[in-house]
């Protein structure tokens, strides 16, 4: 004898998890990448050469050339990067953003 309850949980727990996984995977590429140029803005780096205003900052392990648009920075400090402007980060002094 078929227990129908049975058949009807477990039918209603697939149709569950089946449509769980077709909505992730459409949020997934529904959603803009944002990665290089973009990903950056906002992003914390560290003054490697003093900023004076003009200077070199490491961010992800790589150097990169930086102004400050907040005055002089000391190295070892920790900056905002505000924009970009070709090879250069446009960056700010960690709590003056």
């Amino acid at each position: 004898m078929v227990n129908w309850w049975l058949v009807g949980i477990i039918i209603i727990v697939l149709v569950a998890v089946i449509s769980f996984v077709i909505i992730s995977i459409l949020n997934t590429y529904q959603k803009q990448a944002t990665t290089g140029r973009e990903d950056m803005i906002g992003k914390i780096a560290m003054v490697k050469e003093k900023l004076a205003p003009e200077g070199m900052v490491l961010y992800m392990g790589e150097l990169w050339a930086a102004v400050s648009e907040t005055g002089d920075i000391e190295s070892g400090g920790e900056v905002f990067i505000s924009k970009i402007d070709g090879l250069r980060l446009i960056v700010n002094k960690k709590g003056k953003e």
